[in-house]
């Protein structure tokens, strides 16, 4: 593994680790990790998982990106784009990697993240989404969650004091998860990520939704998501691919039945076995070897 700086700022470094594979000229995995752009790091990438893609022939990059409430989404989006723009042109400086074989990845935030590279000018060849979101401006993301609601509630002023004056590009769980907790009890997530009231400005915050930036030029897609998320709704999925099938996009969406938030953790499973073999089966359908 090495890890590189992909982008520097006023007060910060984002960096990417790049996991390598025995293939030449290997086209290129970019993983997102989740969070609820609030938390997360590019080492929860599992061994796993990089197994599963490396010993498949792909180069993985598993990127961090700044994160929320202290950056908001618009330059968060701007680190995805600036990300794939880094691979594409000082990525084949360093690495044996195809620069115009690129897929992205991604995990719930990271999912959305991964399906707003389909609306970039330059976009990836393909993108699966494994519990991603594509419309932030939907009464699932913008009102108090029920599920978060039956957990003992959090103070504001304990919330409040998890936020730095500092820009944050890496966090664990522990850290931040009662942020997100906080703001999913109170439906004030979408407002702490984009800095905009979804009550007032819902039409600034559908520009932010990739299920409302679709075209015919969006990537091959892969969904996978449980039926009993709690988390994100299974249904996000469901809308993304019907919107993608419409555009006359190829969109697949695998159903995990009664599969959770983080499905592939129990990734001995064989029905999430199943799954991740599709994933390279999609793969490689739309990456060049």
């Amino acid at each position: 593994m090495n890890t590189v700086i992909y982008k520097e700022g006023n007060g910060f470094a984002l960096k990417a680790d790049f996991h390598e594979t025995s293939q030449n000229y290997a086209p290129v995995v970019v993983y997102i990790h989740g969070g609820g752009l609030l938390w997360g790091t590019r080492k929860e990438l599992t061994e796993d998982m990089i197994k599963l893609y490396t010993e498949n022939g792909f180069a993985i990059f598993s990127i961090d990106y700044r994160l929320a409430p202290e950056s908001k989404l618009a330059d968060i989006i701007g680190d995805i784009k600036d990300a794939l723009n880094w691979i594409q042109s000082e990525g084949p400086k360093q690495f044996d990697i195809n620069p115009d074989q690129i897929a992205v990845v991604g995990s719930s935030a990271g999912g959305f993240l991964a399906l707003s590279t389909g609306t970039f000018v330059h976009k990836p060849k393909a993108i699966v989404s494994f519990y991603g979101y594509g419309d932030i401006a939907d009464h699932w993301a913008t009102a108090p969650n029920s599920f978060y609601l039956t957990k003992n509630i959090v103070p504001k002023e304990l919330a409040q004091r998890l936020v730095s004056n500092q820009i944050r590009t890496e966090a664990s769980v522990h850290e931040r998860f009662l942020l997100y907790l906080y703001a999913r009890q109170t439906g004030e997530w979408i407002e702490h990520i984009t800095g905009v009231n979804p009550a007032t400005n819902t039409e600034k915050i559908k520009q932010f939704s990739p299920i409302n930036n679709l075209t015919n030029e969006f990537p091959p897609t892969l969904f996978l998501h449980g039926t009993k998320d709690v988390d994100v709704p299974y249904e996000q999925s469901e809308f993304m691919r019907d919107a993608l099938v419409k555009k006359g996009v190829e969109a697949k969406l695998i159903t995990i039945p009664n599969g959770e938030h983080v499905f592939e953790k129990d990734i001995q499973s064989p029905i999430v076995q199943d799954a991740l073999q599709q994933v390279i089966e999609f793969l490689n359908k739309y990456l060049s070897k």
